[in-house]
């Protein structure tokens, strides 16, 4: 069977054209695309590459669809059926796997990355990604636009699940893209008292998420900024949505004592180092943790706060593109003209 599809092929270039796909076989499934997000971390490769294993490739990774084929093993799902996938694959067998941390896999893998994604009509989905990813049923009443807002939205989740966000707490977002919008949210939904975003390009799209203190990094100093609207106290959790080293810093020292850091966005690969003030955090017995990824319970938990009103995908997806203007929709998110850029192949 042919399909059209988006092939990266080099940075910066897509080749859209029309490719083979798979055949289902016993253990496998085929999912018709209806809808997929642009992800910082697909600009990021767009832009630089994939990792170094992987050459040419079919990427897209926050994708819903109807399932079109089942092969005759498969009980989960049967054509008809609307899923929301999320990409990671887990091995299983692992140290972290064994102990349920599938987010820290050792072979970690990703549809989208180690197999063909969703810039495509279809997606083949073989044993091991039926076995060991994440496939979701979407709720009754949610539509597939919106449900392909649920594998970011995971990641965000997850990250203030770990973190320990809750009822009062006063947290700071550095990072006015569609992300820090998404930590708006769902700091709010955890009961979150004061939210506090600090952004650059994206403030009058990030304002529509009603933070209760908006800081322009441009022309104000973040940090002076937080203290100021806690009386010198300092943020609980200070959340840094962003690829960008120095916020780490900040962040640092805009959270009170035993207050937590998260380092969410992850740093270019040419230049991963990071800096800040150690003292504090040693004396002030700061908190700085990492955020990469989450379990598929939590992707079934994006699903239903999407479902519930909690997380509103209207106000992201901002512009729409086919596959022929897929590179255009790379860079209309890239440079901010667009909050949430989806694909509909």
């Amino acid at each position: 069977m042919k399909m059209k599809a988006a092939l990266f092929d080099a940075p910066e270039h897509m080749t859209v054209g029309t490719f083979d796909l798979a055949t289902c076989g016993p253990d496998d499934m085929i999912v018709k695309v209806h809808a997929c997000g642009i992800c910082g971390s697909d600009i990021r490769n767009f832009r630089t590459g994939l990792k170094a294993d992987v050459g040419a490739q079919i990427m897209g990774h926050e994708f819903t669809g109807v399932v079109t084929e089942t092969g005759f093993n498969v009980t989960r799902f049967k054509p008809g059926d609307r899923v929301a996938v999320a990409p990671d694959v887990s091995c299983g067998v692992c140290y972290y796997c064994r102990r349920g941390l599938v987010n820290l896999c050792d072979n970690h893998r990703m549809v989208g990355t180690h197999w063909p994604g969703a810039f495509a009509e279809y997606v083949h989905f073989p044993k091991v990604v039926m076995e060991r990813g994440m496939i979701h049923a979407i709720p009754e009443g949610l539509s597939l636009n919106d449900a392909a807002l649920s594998e970011p939205a995971s990641s965000v989740i997850a990250a203030q699940e770990n973190a320990g966000v809750g009822l009062g707490d006063t947290v700071l977002i550095i990072g006015d893209g569609p992300i820090g919008c998404l930590h708006i949210e769902v700091a709010r939904a955890r009961g979150a008292a004061r939210i506090i975003m600090a952004g650059l390009t994206r403030l009058k799209e990030a304002a529509r998420f009603e933070p209760d203190l908006l800081i322009d990094a441009g022309s104000q100093d973040t940090v002076a900024e937080v203290l100021k609207a806690t009386g010198g106290l300092g943020a609980d959790v200070a959340i840094c949505a962003t690829p960008v080293a120095a916020t780490h810093a900040q962040a640092v020292r805009a959270v009170r004592k035993r207050g937590v850091v998260v380092l969410f966005g992850g740093l270019p690969k040419t230049a991963p180092d990071t800096t800040f003030d150690a003292n504090r955090v040693h004396y002030g017995e700061i908190s700085v943790i990492g955020a990469f990824s989450y379990p598929a319970y939590i992707h079934e938990k994006a699903l239903a706060t999407i479902a519930a009103g909690q997380i509103r995908p209207e106000k992201y997806f901002n512009l729409t593109v086919g596959l022929d203007d897929i590179v255009e929709g790379f860079r209309a998110a890239a440079e901010g003209r667009a909050l949430k850029v989806l694909v509909k192949p």
